[in-house]
């Protein structure tokens, strides 16, 4: 940790550690990189846990897009401040610190200034990106030692929290609590999720909270159990969609494989949305037949993602204050390919969350 501090006192570009894949069929290994120097905004982070999400996948193995290789991915990040450029005021020495999925943005476009930095068209991702903004280097991500990142971009976490937990809400928390906020759910709103894996199981604990009937729809009754436990009132499998009878003000998909979209847009009732939130990858990607939604009766489809650093910040105290954190799954970086094979079968049930102090990287 010593290293890392006197390289950001002094100016320097700042050693780091992790795990990467070399190319989209390759196994992860530890890697050694460098970050850029740490700015009088920047703080530097001594990562504790960063959560694996899908999304992580689909881009390690170029399922959306040719990935930027070496590739370290992690946009699930808590730990804890190391140091601290002259000019930061959010952060100081020994604060708790998260960050989601971007770094940086313009600052001064509309986006910017509504706080929905996810739509500036120079935002800069945690990984798997160029970084305009420092000398068109890519990024690295959260399966690593540490990251420098500006105070703008980072979530303030209060000191009793639990940081295994809050990782994974700065992706998975934000991707479905952003969706529920836009839409306005509320009391008696009734809502289904399609797909109760990482982020199914999110949307579900902040719409219960919301005050929402609950329905699931899944592709088995595996973890039916699961979901009654929360208060979801039903959940039905998804090669029974023609049968259900229940209409909804809006259902989420997170679902990140093969499907066919209209199955759940006919499940709203007049005006309901379906909003998307998981992206499978590029060579199934649904589409949406302009036939059926001319003839869908003013029902609405919208996508989203993530969501705005203001609006991440409400949604970890939300959280916290809740109580609502994801099931997770604790294991070192060394177990990242078996994770990555267990969240592609099907067969992960909670959100694997990397260790990185025990990790040997």
């Amino acid at each position: 940790m010593q290293t890392y501090i006197n390289e950001a006192t002094s100016g320097k570009r700042i050693s780091a550690k992790g795990y990467a894949v070399a190319n989209k069929n390759a196994k992860f290994k530890p890697f050694s990189f460098t970050r850029h120097p740490l700015g009088e905004k920047d703080i530097l982070i001594e990562m504790l846990f960063a959560g694996i999400c899908h999304s992580d996948i689909h881009q390690a193995k170029s399922e959306w897009a040719d990935g930027i290789y070496p590739m370290v991915p992690g946009h699930e990040i808590a730990g804890r401040v190391i140091a601290v450029g002259k000019n930061v005021k959010k952060f100081k020495v020994g604060d708790y610190a998260g960050v989601g999925c971007m770094v940086n943005s313009c600052g001064a476009c509309e986006a910017c200034k509504q706080s929905k930095e996810q739509f500036c068209s120079k935002v800069v991702f945690t990984y798997n990106c160029i970084d305009g903004f420092h000398n068109e280097e890519p990024t690295y991500g959260g399966y690593s030692d540490n990251l420098v990142v500006s105070e703008d971009f980072a979530i303030t976490v209060p000191k009793n929290a639990p940081l295994d937990k809050v990782a994974p809400l700065l992706c998975a928390g934000i991707t479905t609590y952003s969706p529920l906020k836009f839409s306005k759910v509320k009391s008696g709103s009734r809502v289904g999720v399609a797909g109760f894996g990482g982020l199914g199981v999110m949307a579900v604990k902040y719409a219960l909270k919301m005050g929402a009937e609950l329905s699931v729809f899944a592709r088995n009754k595996k973890k039916e159990q699961d979901a009654l436990r929360l208060g979801v009132k039903a959940l039905y499998t998804t090669d029974k969609l023609i049968e259900v009878k229940e209409r909804f003000d809006l259902i989420i998909s997170t679902i990140p494989t093969a499907y066919e979209p209209m199955d759940y847009v006919r499940l709203l009732d007049f005006g309901g949305e379906l909003c998307i939130v998981g992206l499978p990858p590029t060579s199934v990607m649904p589409s949406l037949s302009l036939s059926s939604l001319v003839f869908s009766a003013h029902r609405k489809v919208y996508g989203s993602i993530i969501g705005g650093i203001k609006e991440t910040q409400e949604m970890l105290d939300f959280s916290l204050k809740h109580g609502i954190y994801p099931e997770t799954e604790i294991i070192t970086a060394a177990q990242i390919d078996e994770a990555y094979e267990n969240l592609t079968s099907g067969r992960a049930k909670f959100r694997y969350v990397i260790d990185t102090k025990k990790s040997v990287f």
